[in-house]
């Protein structure tokens, strides 16, 4: 029988894990980057689908295209942040499938080919990667500031030209400044959320 992870570990995913706004000197390199995508990329997805594709924007160039495409309270985080990666899916992950799930591939392939089924899974399960890109991050040592404010057609046309991934949402990645933290929101209790049935 598996074990429970120590209250450390809890602590550095979970509990004192935090949003960061500002980011240390230190940056990410591309060991570390690869490493992060070694662990995400082992998450479960729909059929082995794995939709996510991934630009780590970590050019001064590439910061500022990104940034112009952000809301207002979301530039300057951009632009100091050591990486920001961009999680997108990809329409066209079914050309995929034969070799992710070899089993039954060639079927599902032609299945999630239908448009509608292909967005929902795609953005699905484009979002669960994500948040194993998060977790994986954390249990790596760096801290994350996913965000939303964006323009999603903006970076699909500067970052995915010519392709059928669509963003979904960014995260900039780095060594936290505990000087941007913001004091932590209340949660729902197990209660407000959920129920037994």
């Amino acid at each position: 029988m598996k074990q429970a992870l120590p209250d450390s570990c809890l602590d550095q995913l979970f509990r004192q894990a935090r949003t960061y706004n500002g980011w240390t000197a230190d940056g990410v390199d591309d060991k570390l980057i690869g490493q992060l995508y070694e662990l995400l990329k082992f998450g479960p997805t729909s059929a082995n689908s794995c939709p996510a594709r991934f630009v780590w924007v970590r050019s001064s160039e590439g910061k500022a295209k990104l940034s112009n495409l952000s809301s207002a309270n979301n530039k300057a985080k951009i632009l100091a942040a050591p990486c920001t990666v961009i999680v997108g899916y990809d329409l066209d992950f079914a050309n995929w499938l034969p070799e992710l799930f070899p089993a039954r591939g060639e079927m599902l392939k032609a299945t999630y080919k239908e448009p509608e089924l292909a967005q929902i899974t795609g953005f699905r399960n484009s979002s669960l990667q994500g948040a194993y890109l998060i977790l994986a991050a954390r249990a790596l040592g760096l801290d994350c500031g996913p965000m939303s404010g964006f323009d999603n057609a903006g970076v699909d046309r500067e970052f995915f030209s010519g392709t059928h991934i669509k963003s979904n949402f960014i995260c900039s990645l780095g060594f936290g400044d505990p000087a941007s933290l913001f004091p932590r929101n209340p949660r729902l209790s197990f209660e407000e959320a959920g129920r037994f049935a």
